[in-house]
């Protein structure tokens, strides 16, 4: 369901629900969004729990020292109490600490959502054409986008050639030694395919200034508005409970 709405609409609700969450600083509001977003992604989009808990795993590294400083030291670092002050929170109902890494979480939750059920290159393509994004620009992140799972399958294929050769299985996780065996042959795939971007950007003609054409994108429609209008209504109707 989240997949079918306009990348636009949907990149403005999210965005407006992190600079909410930044600049609110209430746990109550941290943990609806978290949960709002944990339960879309499950309930609606039946992504696996397992896989969201992973994905979370690098926000959850970038707070967990928030987390004991607060928690199990019960001490707070002037930073932290500095930016309470600063957003209206002299005295917190919660520890700000717990508020902080719960604001990590929720951010991190809901640019998840975004990414999960939004395709890049629909989404490239609705910044071109209606936020006039260039084309060069917009060509390079497609290419960025599609390079990341390209090496990690290059790098599979190489892993498995030289199992193969050996005649030996397959390590689940390389070692060092053979991480650094496969760097140049990566590093020459990556050449490869920027050579390759290159010629194929000079090809479609990408300069500034020329005009273009362009595939025909979905316009936002009113499921899509009235998305944006129930999310921001929900915000607000949280912002005055709390």
């Amino acid at each position: 369901m989240l997949s079918a709405l306009h990348p636009l609409p949907k990149l403005a609700l999210c965005l407006i629900w992190i600079a909410a969450l930044v600049l609110v600083f209430d746990l109550r509001l941290q943990l609806a969004g978290l949960i709002l977003a944990l339960g879309l992604l499950w309930g609606v989009e039946r992504i696996a729990l397992g896989r969201l808990v992973l994905l979370m795993v690098p926000f959850a590294l970038f707070g967990f020292g928030l987390l004991t400083t607060s928690v199990l030291f019960h001490r707070e670092s002037g930073f932290v109490l500095q930016m309470a002050q600063e957003q209206g929170a002299a005295q917190p109902d919660a520890a700000p600490g717990l508020v902080l890494f719960t604001r990590v979480l929720a951010c991190g939750m809901i640019s998840t959502l975004f990414a999960l059920t939004t395709d890049p290159g629909r989404l490239v393509r609705v910044l071109m054409i209606h936020l006039r994004l260039p084309a060069a620009f917009g060509f390079a992140m497609l290419q960025a986008m599609h390079i990341v799972p390209d090496l990690r399958r290059e790098l599979l294929t190489l892993r498995m050639a030289r199992a193969m050769r050996r005649g030996r299985p397959m390590r689940r996780v390389p070692g060092p030694t053979e991480v650094m065996s496969l760097a140049i042959p990566l590093l020459a795939f990556a050449i490869r395919r920027a050579t390759r971007a290159a010629i194929a950007m000079e090809a479609r003609g990408l300069r500034p200034g020329q005009p273009r054409t362009h595939l025909p994108q979905p316009p936002v429609r009113g499921g899509d508005i009235a998305a944006l209008a129930g999310g921001v209504i929900l915000l607000i109707g949280l912002l005055m409970a709390l």
